[in-house]
């Protein structure tokens, strides 16, 4: 029973130990999270018939990983465009590491196809009258990753997924595609920074 004993205790000691590591670890790494703003965005199609939505919508957004001491592996990039809390077109984009301190350029994303989407009452007129102005709003895109971090030279983490990346709240001019003009001549996109935050937790611990 004593060794038994020293044993538990050594253990359990061995367990605080690494806790008291991992804690100290992560507060001297101190990682901020990427950040993603979408730069610009714009439509070329945009009609909605008989809950049948017709889109053509494309964005471009960056992604700065503002840290000195950490790589990014994106190794499944999902982008999701979103109409008035409808996801209405998903596309995968090719896989990137990003290293200490770098910008990365996404883009153009390029949503295009039909889907079908229901809108409530309110806002299906909200629909209309985007449509009279030729602006559209609530229009977002969400950004699902599974990535792999390497933190400093010496430890690399295996693969999880931080949280969605939200871009939410864009309002979109539609684009004539013949001239390359706005139908709203007064107005222009403006960038949007979007939330990202707790970028290097993985989302899914909490299940457990």
């Amino acid at each position: 029973m004593g060794w038994c004993a020293h044993i538990c205790r050594a253990l359990c000691a061995a367990v605080v130990l690494f806790v008291i590591a991992v804690v100290v670890f992560w507060i001297v790494i101190s990682p901020s999270s990427v950040k993603f703003h979408v730069t610009d965005a714009t439509l070329t199609e945009f009609n909605l018939t008989n809950n049948n939505l017709y889109y053509n919508f494309k964005v471009n957004v960056t992604a700065r990983n503002p840290n000195n001491n950490i790589i990014v592996y994106y190794r499944r990039i999902t982008a999701i465009a979103w109409y008035k809390d409808n996801d209405f077109s998903r596309v995968s984009l090719t896989p990137f590491d990003q290293g200490h301190k770098n910008t990365t350029f996404l883009g153009p994303i390029e949503f295009k196809g039909n889907a079908t989407i229901k809108l409530g009452l309110q806002q299906l007129n909200e629909y209309y009258e985007e449509t009279r102005f030729g602006i559209y709003n609530d229009l977002a895109v969400d950004f699902d990753f599974r990535i792999r971090t390497k933190f400093g030279s010496f430890y690399k983490s295996g693969r999880f997924k931080p949280p969605v990346v939200q871009c939410g709240r864009l309002s979109v001019p539609l684009v004539s595609s013949s001239n390359g003009n706005s139908s709203s001549s007064t107005f222009s996109f403006s960038p949007r920074r979007c939330s990202a935050d707790s970028f290097f937790l993985d989302r899914d611990i909490n299940k457990y």
